[in-house]
C-alpha cells in the first residue's frame, strides 16, 4: 500500500514479491457483529483498504448485521452496484431512482437476492422485532465508497447553512437546528 506506483488509486506490489497471503483475508465473515447502536446495524467492509489483494479486481464484499428492527439507513455507493444476499432473517429493502424519484422495494427472505444499481439511494431494514438478520453484499468496485444521506446532509463539518436546508426541506429552522444537533452515526 506504500508503493510509489498506484493503480486505481492504490499501490501494486512487485509481482516478484506476491504470495498466497496477498489473496487471503481472515475477515471472519461468519461471526456476528455488534449492533448495539442507534441504527441497530453494523456493516463490515472488505474492500481494497482492508484487503489489498482486491486491487484492480473491481470487487468488494460487505457483511451487514441487523438487530431486531435495525436499519441500514438510506445511503449511496457512488462507484458500485450492490448485490445483496439475505443469509438470515427478513428484510425490507429498496432503492429510489433519479428523476423521477420512484421507489423500488421488496420484502426479501433468507436466500433471496436483491440488486441496488450504482449510485442509487438504497436501504435495508430488519422486519423482525425479535430476531437479528444478516446479509452479505457483493459490490462491483474495489473501493465502492459510501455516502449516508442523513449524516451527509445534517452532520457535515462544517454544517450546510440552515438557510439552505430550511428552504430545501421546506421546514422551520428550529427543526433543522435540532436535526443538525443529533449525533449522526455512520455504520460503515
Amino acid at each position: 500500500m506504500k508503493s510509489p506506483v498506484p493503480v486505481n488509486g492504490f499501490a501494486c506490489k512487485n509481482p516478484m514479491d506476491v504470495n498466497s497471503d496477498d489473496f487471503f483475508n481472515a475477515a471472519k465473515f461468519d461471526m456476528p457483529r455488534n449492533t448495539m447502536n442507534k441504527l441497530g446495524s453494523n456493516v463490515t467492509n472488505l474492500n481494497v483498504i482492508q484487503f489489498p489483494g482486491l486491487n484492480t479486481l473491481g470487487i468488494s464484499l460487505a457483511r451487514i448485521d441487523y438487530a431486531p428492527f435495525g436499519v441500514n439507513p438510506p445511503h449511496v455507493h457512488p462507484r458500485a452496484t450492490e448485490l445483496l444476499t439475505v443469509l438470515e432473517g427478513t428484510l425490507y429493502v429498496g432503492f429510489v431512482t433519479s428523476n423521477p424519484n420512484k421507489l423500488f422495494s421488496k420484502v426479501v427472505y433468507k436466500g433471496d437476492v436483491f440488486v441496488f444499481p450504482k449510485a442509487m439511494i438504497h436501504f435495508q431494514m430488519n422486519l423482525d422485532h425479535d430476531k437479528p438478520a444478516v446479509a452479505q453484499s457483493a459490490l462491483s468496485s474495489q473501493n465502492p465508497g459510501v455516502i449516508t444521506i442523513a449524516s451527509a446532509v445534517f452532520g457535515s463539518k462544517p454544517p450546510i447553512s440552515d438557510d439552505v436546508l430550511t428552504k430545501a426541506f421546506q421546514v422551520e429552522k428550529k427543526l433543522i437546528h435540532w436535526l443538525q444537533s443529533q449525533f449522526w452515526e455512520n455504520n460503515y
